[in-house]
């Protein structure tokens, strides 16, 4: 059973001009229960689209969307998010904007505070628990609001290129950090990305993605050893499977190397 399905998703917004543009066109995917699964594709094709489907936050023109056992026909609980941008709350400590999302539903918070603890212990953040916004890194900030998705236990983890604004070596500390905790708490992961190596790194498939409509152009499993390490990227195999999706992205004219654009 996957944890989230999209069957024939069709989704069409309405211009300021009254027309309709074709945002998504027949997406059917699945992400299995515990599962790691990226979106990958150009601006503009529609992850972040799908993201907002599956979390209820818009609704799609045809086709349907279950999240477990539930069509998704609403906002929906049991699911945390994380955006490129950290959204930390400025005037609260870093505990306290771990512990935000215990506070706004409801959570049984008995023992919240110490498990928010071991959280930012795992991702480095141990000392900084009185620290403001300001105080801390780009990378530090968004290793607290994962934290902060994290903490009442999601079904689903949705991630909107959350490494986006970071520089390379935060991006790959970040990437261990996540792939850590993702194997500790089995979350299901639903990540977008822009980055091909980045996803390959990740996920257990990659949902390779074009624009104009956005559509699949195709799904590539990645059968790495886990846990996967920095080095990992030096293998063949992980060549491969970047060449592979470059390829594709290719086919569908996302990517034109300079022979192609210039007609040669």
């Amino acid at each position: 059973m996957a944890s989230v399905e999209f069957s024939e998703v069709v989704k069409v917004y309405l211009t300021a001009q009254g027309t309709g543009f074709l945002a998504l066109d027949s997406v059917s995917f699945g992400v299995p229960d515990a599962g790691f699964t990226s979106l990958l594709g150009p601006s503009g094709c529609g992850k972040s689209t799908c993201l907002r489907l599956a979390a209820g936050l818009s609704s799609p023109t045809s086709g349907s969307i279950r999240v477990g056992d539930q069509p998704v026909e609403g906002p929906q609980t049991g699911f945390g998010m994380v955006f490129q941008s950290d959204v930390l709350l400025d005037w609260r400590s870093t505990l306290r904007n771990v512990l935000l999302p215990t506070e706004a539903s409801g959570f049984d918070a008995s023992n919240a505070e110490a498990e928010a603890m071991e959280l930012l212990d795992s991702v480095g953040l141990a000392g900084f628990e009185t620290s403001r916004p300001h105080e801390l890194s780009g990378g530090m900030r968004q290793r607290v609001a994962i934290c902060r998705a994290l903490i009442t236990h999601p079904q689903l983890l949705l991630m909107d290129e959350p490494f986006g604004a970071v520089d390379a070596i935060t991006r790959d500390q970040l990437a261990l950090d996540l792939q850590r905790l993702w194997e500790t708490r089995k979350t299901t992961v639903l990540f977008v990305t822009h980055s091909i190596a980045e996803a390959v790194f990740l996920s257990d498939d990659v949902i390779v993605m074009a624009s104009r409509p956005g559509r699949i152009e195709a799904i590539v499993h990645i059968d790495l050893p886990r846990p996967r390490t920095l080095s990992t990227r030096e293998l063949p195999e992980f060549s491969q499977y970047v060449r592979d999706i470059r390829q594709v992205l290719e086919r569908s004219g996302t990517l034109r190397d300079y022979q192609a654009a210039v007609g040669a």
